[in-house]
């Protein structure tokens, strides 16, 4: 099946008993102008399916948008509702932080990564979008011999965007065929080259849920000494390897880091997935403190600001928004303190992305598609947030432009810096109630491709 726009009505008006029309799905991807559904955004695949959901009536099995589907951490609500009434929004926030959210984060990283961070690093950002953009675009003018910021892909799309948006270089490799041992050589055969200044890559991953191991992370730190690069950690998804029980505070097994072999390092914790407070945009970065306090004669050149931590803070946030809501600071200090304080356990609360995510891969598996990332090492995925399919003689493309013909949407593969085809599933807002629906509809899919 060919996804390209000329092609879509000759192919699809083969198919037959499909939950929705080909002349609604083609009408709806030609109305936004979309000429390859396998290079599609993730904004304009969630246009395509408002559009056709309101052109059929039908309700998709939405697994585009990596959106929380939970309710709000309650702690958070009461505090930033209290915040408000004490009259916090009349004032400007602190740049880098109310004290109680740097203390609380400070102590968070300790309890629960055993990482011991000062509370002057540990800067809140409005959601860790804002945070990577600053973190960036310091980097970026951290030294004028090395331009180029490397993605350790499969990735978050919007990333690579940023760096377009800042007109800044970035190169990037999908991880699949390098891991364990073998992520050293494909490293050092990029780093040894002496243009990479930092390295970024999420874990738990987005978009395929690895992990990487603990000796792929020491690997990375081992090159982030050698080669003097800045590791920056996108943790968007704390503590949810389900696989572990990476709760207890201060007690291991903690959130595996690349912290523990380098201080080259900066951490990005979100509240919107683990505290599912993602419509506050919310998150702390986490800067090490040699890296804090390090000098890059650049930077002076280019901010007037020396130091790595102080040019992120007073000269780069300050120009981007000035901090971080008042009451949301005070709302996320709230969440880390009963974290900490073992009061509130908020993997306990994520877990039901993992149970949801194991029904689904069955459903998935038992009509005929396959899982792409399947493995950390020799031990399977943890079943969680997101996961990825496949369908044997399909491109990522051309399945999604299949799939919804049957009200079932996802993103490719492709356009997370992968190798590999196939599509990206998020679980969190598809109900246990749709899981009827969801195994229908795959087995009409099937029905239509059964030779595939």
């Amino acid at each position: 099946m060919a996804i390209p726009s000329d092609n879509l009505k000759t192919n699809y008006l083969q198919m037959k008993n499909t939950l929705i029309s080909p002349e609604i799905v083609k009408n709806s991807i030609d109305k936004l102008r979309i000429s390859d559904l396998g290079r599609a955004s993730i904004r304009e695949i969630v246009a395509v399916v408002n559009l056709i959901e309101e052109e059929s009536n039908e309700k998709f099995i939405r697994m585009e948008m990596g959106v929380p589907g939970l309710p709000p951490a309650q702690v958070g609500t009461e505090a930033e509702i209290e915040a408000l009434k004490a009259g916090v929004a009349s004032d400007y926030p602190l740049i880098d932080g109310i004290k109680p959210l740097k203390k609380e984060a400070s102590r968070f990283v300790k309890l629960f990564m055993d990482v011991d961070v000062n509370p002057a690093g540990c800067i809140p950002t409005t959601g860790s979008m804002q945070g990577t953009y600053a973190a960036f675009l310091v980097a970026s003018n951290a030294d004028k011999t090395k331009d180029t910021l490397l993605f350790i892909d499969p990735g978050f799309p919007v990333q690579k965007q940023q760096m377009n948006v800042m007109g800044h270089k970035f190169a990037s490799f999908d991880v699949f065929e390098h891991r364990g041992a073998k992520l050293r050589d494909k490293l050092e055969s990029i780093l040894s080259k002496g243009n990479i200044h930092s390295i970024v890559y999420s874990n738990p991953n987005n978009p395929c849920w690895i992990c990487l191991t603990e000796e792929e992370l020491q690997i990375i730190g081992e090159m982030a000494n050698k080669y003097d690069v800045i590791i920056m950690e996108d943790l968007a998804y704390f503590g949810m390897d389900f696989r572990k029980d990476l709760y207890t505070p201060g007690r291991p097994p903690y959130q595996p880091t690349v912290a523990k072999y380098t201080d080259r390092y900066v951490m990005f914790i979100s509240s919107s997935k683990i505290f599912s407070y993602a419509g506050q945009r919310g998150a702390v970065m986490i800067i090490s403190d040699a890296l804090w306090n390090r000098e890059y004669p650049n930077l002076k050149e280019r901010f007037n600001s020396p130091t790595f931590g102080h040019t992120i803070v007073l000269q780069v946030l300050y120009a981007l928004s000035s901090g971080v809501t008042h009451s949301v600071q005070y709302a996320l200090a709230a969440m880390f303190k009963a974290a900490n304080d073992g009061t509130f356990n908020f993997i306990e609360d994520v877990k039901e992305y993992g149970r949801k995510a194991r029904i689904m891969k069955d459903l998935f598996r038992k009509y005929g598609f396959y899982i792409v990332y399947e493995k950390d090492g020799d031990e399977p995925i943890a079943d969680g947030f997101y996961f990825t399919i496949a369908y044997p003689g399909m491109t990522g493309g051309e399945l999604l432009g299949n799939l919804l013909h049957f009200g079932i949407s996802a993103i490719t593969l492709t356009n997370t810096g992968s190798e590999k085809e196939g599509l990206r599933a998020c679980v969190s807002h598809v109900s246990r109630s749709q899981f009827g629906n969801l195994e229908e509809r795959l087995k009409q899919f099937q029905a239509n491709f059964p030779n595939s």
